[in-house]
């Protein structure tokens, strides 16, 4: 990012500095409104450099806004001449109600040379794609060979409840009960809601009594 912004002024630079970080905080805070307000703000003064158009992708992708996170993160492919936004490019073809579009995506050779991770990601979106094309067999197979690969892996536990959500879908609802089990394990830092969905198939629910914590 501090490469790219050496193409601005240095005061251009770090006011659009000042802007990424803004966006990045309030997206953690779930500031929507306000993240986009700086991520616009950022292209506005920087709209050729790749990481600004990318902050704006990222708010438009999280606002649910496909069709302006495609374009942006397609910029960022054309002005940086890399493809390691592709996975969010497929999932917003998904969004778009696009799936052949996003499958086409999944088989070009851009997707080929990405590194592991990201062709994890592909893997999960790809999943996600067949089932909601009706092929839920296709979805668990998709995933199958990977589960065991992907054992002590960062992406481990969102590898392993997309599988499981792809299992009961299919019916194989003992199955998908233990590898949402193995999801909630590796999930360290609360990324999937795998404990949820757990309880949810033992048809356990926990409500709240006159806005009381229930375990109060």
């Amino acid at each position: 990012m501090r490469q790219q912004l050496r193409t601005l002024s240095k005061e251009n630079a770090d006011g659009v500095a000042q802007h990424l970080v803004m966006v990045a905080l309030l997206l953690e805070a779930e500031d929507m409104d306000g993240a986009l307000a700086h991520a616009e703000t950022a292209v506005r003064r920087a709209g050729r450099v790749p990481a600004a158009r990318e902050a704006l992708g990222f708010v438009a992708y999280r606002l649910g806004d496909y069709a302006r996170a495609l374009t942006e993160f397609r910029t960022v492919r054309r002005l940086s001449g890399s493809s390691h936004l592709l996975p969010l490019m497929v999932d917003c073809e998904r969004g778009l109600g696009r799936p052949e579009r996003a499958l086409e995506l999944l088989a070009s050779p851009e997707a080929g040379s990405l590194g592991r991770e990201e062709q994890v990601e592909l893997l999960i979106v790809g999943s996600g794609i067949r089932r909601d094309m009706g092929q839920p067999q296709s979805a668990v197979l998709a995933l199958q060979g990977q589960v065991d690969k992907v054992k002590g892996k960062p992406w481990a536990a969102r590898v392993w409840y997309a599988y499981a959500d792809a299992l009961l879908e299919v019916g194989r609802t003992d199955d998908a009960r233990d590898w949402f089990g193995k999801a909630a394990v590796a999930d360290q830092d609360g990324a999937t809601d795998a404990v949820e969905r757990i309880e949810e198939i033992d048809g356990v629910f926990v409500e709240e009594v006159d806005g009381q914590d229930p375990q109060a």
